[in-house]
Protein backbone atom coordinates (compact mmCIF):
# COMPACT_ATOMS: atom_id res chain seq x y z
CA UNK A 1 0.00 0.00 0.00
CA UNK A 2 3.24 1.99 0.60
CA UNK A 3 3.90 2.12 -3.11
CA UNK A 4 0.13 3.45 -3.90
CA UNK A 5 0.50 6.69 -1.83
CA UNK A 6 3.77 7.57 -3.48
CA UNK A 7 2.61 7.21 -7.02
CA UNK A 8 0.74 10.32 -7.61
CA UNK A 9 -0.74 9.64 -10.99
CA UNK A 10 -3.24 7.07 -9.37
CA UNK A 11 -6.48 8.07 -7.94
CA UNK A 12 -8.99 6.17 -6.28
CA UNK A 13 -12.10 6.26 -7.76
CA UNK A 14 -14.15 4.95 -4.90
CA UNK A 15 -13.19 8.11 -2.76
CA UNK A 16 -14.76 10.54 -5.31
CA UNK A 17 -18.28 10.85 -3.84
CA UNK A 18 -20.09 10.82 -7.43
CA UNK A 19 -23.13 8.60 -6.20
CA UNK A 20 -23.89 5.28 -4.26
CA UNK A 21 -20.50 3.84 -3.03
CA UNK A 22 -22.16 0.13 -4.12
CA UNK A 23 -23.13 1.73 -7.45
CA UNK A 24 -19.53 2.93 -8.10
CA UNK A 25 -17.85 -0.49 -7.33
CA UNK A 26 -20.29 -2.24 -9.84
CA UNK A 27 -19.63 0.51 -12.92
CA UNK A 28 -15.54 -0.01 -12.43
CA UNK A 29 -15.34 -3.44 -11.36
CA UNK A 30 -14.23 -3.09 -8.11
CA UNK A 31 -11.00 -2.01 -9.35
CA UNK A 32 -9.27 0.29 -6.53
CA UNK A 33 -6.99 2.26 -8.83
CA UNK A 34 -7.22 3.93 -11.84
CA UNK A 35 -4.44 5.11 -14.72
CA UNK A 36 -4.47 9.47 -14.83
CA UNK A 37 -1.99 9.35 -17.24
CA UNK A 38 2.00 9.69 -16.06
CA UNK A 39 4.66 7.70 -16.24
CA UNK A 40 4.83 4.84 -13.62
CA UNK A 41 8.31 4.26 -11.51
CA UNK A 42 9.70 0.94 -11.94
CA UNK A 43 12.65 -0.41 -10.73
CA UNK A 44 12.95 -3.74 -11.59
CA UNK A 45 13.19 -2.66 -15.61
CA UNK A 46 16.89 -1.90 -16.16
CA UNK A 47 18.78 -4.99 -14.41
CA UNK A 48 16.28 -6.70 -17.47
CA UNK A 49 17.19 -4.22 -20.24
CA UNK A 50 21.13 -4.88 -19.56
CA UNK A 51 20.25 -8.89 -19.52
CA UNK A 52 19.08 -8.28 -22.81
CA UNK A 53 21.76 -6.32 -24.12
CA UNK A 54 23.99 -8.84 -23.02
CA UNK A 55 21.94 -11.18 -24.83
CA UNK A 56 21.35 -9.74 -27.86
CA UNK A 57 25.54 -8.87 -27.80
CA UNK A 58 26.09 -12.59 -27.16
CA UNK A 59 24.23 -13.72 -30.54
CA UNK A 60 25.63 -10.66 -32.65
CA UNK A 61 29.33 -11.69 -31.38
CA UNK A 62 28.61 -15.32 -31.77
CA UNK A 63 26.95 -14.93 -35.45
CA UNK A 64 29.98 -12.53 -37.04
CA UNK A 65 32.49 -15.16 -35.56
CA UNK A 66 30.68 -17.63 -37.59
CA UNK A 67 30.94 -15.77 -40.33
CA UNK A 68 34.34 -14.55 -40.45
CA UNK A 69 36.34 -17.84 -38.65
CA UNK A 70 34.10 -20.57 -40.77
CA UNK A 71 35.52 -22.07 -43.02
CA UNK A 72 34.73 -21.39 -46.78
CA UNK A 73 35.80 -23.83 -49.18
CA UNK A 74 32.99 -25.03 -50.91
CA UNK A 75 33.26 -28.23 -52.62
CA UNK A 76 30.56 -30.21 -54.92
CA UNK A 77 30.03 -32.90 -51.95
CA UNK A 78 29.59 -29.72 -49.09
CA UNK A 79 27.42 -27.99 -51.73
CA UNK A 80 25.21 -31.61 -52.36
CA UNK A 81 22.06 -31.50 -50.44
CA UNK A 82 21.77 -33.42 -47.31
CA UNK A 83 18.86 -36.26 -46.74
CA UNK A 84 19.72 -37.99 -43.52
CA UNK A 85 22.77 -38.70 -44.30
CA UNK A 86 22.63 -41.23 -47.76
CA UNK A 87 23.43 -39.38 -51.05
CA UNK A 88 20.41 -38.15 -52.64
CA UNK A 89 19.77 -40.80 -55.72
CA UNK A 90 17.43 -40.14 -58.41
CA UNK A 91 14.25 -36.77 -58.56
CA UNK A 92 13.46 -35.51 -55.67
CA UNK A 93 9.78 -35.14 -56.88
CA UNK A 94 9.48 -39.16 -56.03
CA UNK A 95 5.65 -40.41 -54.73
CA UNK A 96 6.15 -41.57 -51.67
CA UNK A 97 3.94 -44.76 -49.77
CA UNK A 98 0.87 -43.95 -48.08
CA UNK A 99 1.87 -44.72 -45.12
CA UNK A 100 4.30 -42.71 -44.85
CA UNK A 101 1.19 -39.69 -44.43
CA UNK A 102 -0.76 -42.40 -42.12
CA UNK A 103 2.04 -42.30 -39.60
CA UNK A 104 2.44 -39.08 -39.63
CA UNK A 105 -1.44 -38.34 -39.33
CA UNK A 106 -1.71 -40.99 -36.92
CA UNK A 107 1.20 -39.32 -34.34
CA UNK A 108 -0.61 -35.65 -34.56
CA UNK A 109 -3.92 -36.88 -33.96
CA UNK A 110 -2.01 -39.03 -30.82
CA UNK A 111 0.16 -35.62 -29.99
CA UNK A 112 -2.50 -33.60 -30.23
CA UNK A 113 -4.41 -35.82 -27.36
CA UNK A 114 -1.81 -35.25 -25.53
CA UNK A 115 -2.00 -31.33 -26.00
CA UNK A 116 -5.56 -31.92 -24.59
CA UNK A 117 -5.03 -34.08 -21.34
CA UNK A 118 -1.99 -32.46 -19.92
CA UNK A 119 -3.75 -29.55 -18.98
CA UNK A 120 -6.34 -31.50 -17.68
CA UNK A 121 -4.53 -33.49 -15.86
CA UNK A 122 -2.77 -30.50 -14.15
CA UNK A 123 -5.86 -28.43 -13.32
CA UNK A 124 -7.86 -31.13 -12.36
CA UNK A 125 -8.07 -31.30 -8.51
CA UNK A 126 -5.79 -28.06 -8.13
CA UNK A 127 -7.56 -25.77 -6.01
CA UNK A 128 -7.54 -23.05 -8.71
CA UNK A 129 -8.49 -25.34 -11.37
CA UNK A 130 -11.72 -26.87 -12.58
CA UNK A 131 -14.32 -25.44 -10.36
CA UNK A 132 -15.36 -28.51 -7.93
CA UNK A 133 -19.00 -29.31 -9.11
CA UNK A 134 -17.59 -29.25 -12.37
CA UNK A 135 -14.95 -32.15 -11.85
CA UNK A 136 -17.67 -34.93 -12.36
CA UNK A 137 -18.50 -33.33 -15.72
CA UNK A 138 -15.18 -32.61 -16.88
CA UNK A 139 -14.15 -36.47 -16.04
CA UNK A 140 -16.70 -37.53 -18.11
CA UNK A 141 -16.01 -35.61 -20.50
CA UNK A 142 -12.45 -36.70 -20.56
CA UNK A 143 -13.27 -40.54 -20.83
CA UNK A 144 -15.37 -40.04 -23.68
CA UNK A 145 -11.86 -37.93 -25.45
CA UNK A 146 -9.93 -41.15 -24.61
CA UNK A 147 -12.54 -43.82 -25.76
CA UNK A 148 -12.63 -41.74 -29.17
CA UNK A 149 -9.58 -41.84 -29.34
CA UNK A 150 -8.92 -45.81 -28.07
CA UNK A 151 -11.31 -46.19 -31.06
CA UNK A 152 -9.50 -44.48 -33.56
CA UNK A 153 -6.39 -46.55 -32.26
CA UNK A 154 -8.37 -49.81 -32.47
CA UNK A 155 -9.52 -49.11 -36.25
CA UNK A 156 -5.96 -47.86 -37.64
CA UNK A 157 -4.94 -51.27 -36.22
CA UNK A 158 -7.58 -53.41 -37.46
CA UNK A 159 -6.69 -51.96 -41.27
CA UNK A 160 -3.24 -52.63 -40.92
CA UNK A 161 -1.90 -48.86 -40.64
CA UNK A 162 0.98 -50.20 -38.10
CA UNK A 163 1.69 -53.04 -40.22
CA UNK A 164 5.19 -51.96 -41.96
CA UNK A 165 5.93 -54.32 -44.75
Amino acid sequence: MDSVRKLSCFVDPLAAGDGSLERRRLRLGDQRLQRKGCFVDLPNLPPLFVYGAILVGFVVTNLLLAHTLGPRKHTPVKDMPYESGMDPIGDARQPFDVRFYLVAILFLVFDVELLFLYPWAVSAYSELGIPPELRDTVFGVMLVFMATLALAWVYAWRKGVFRWR
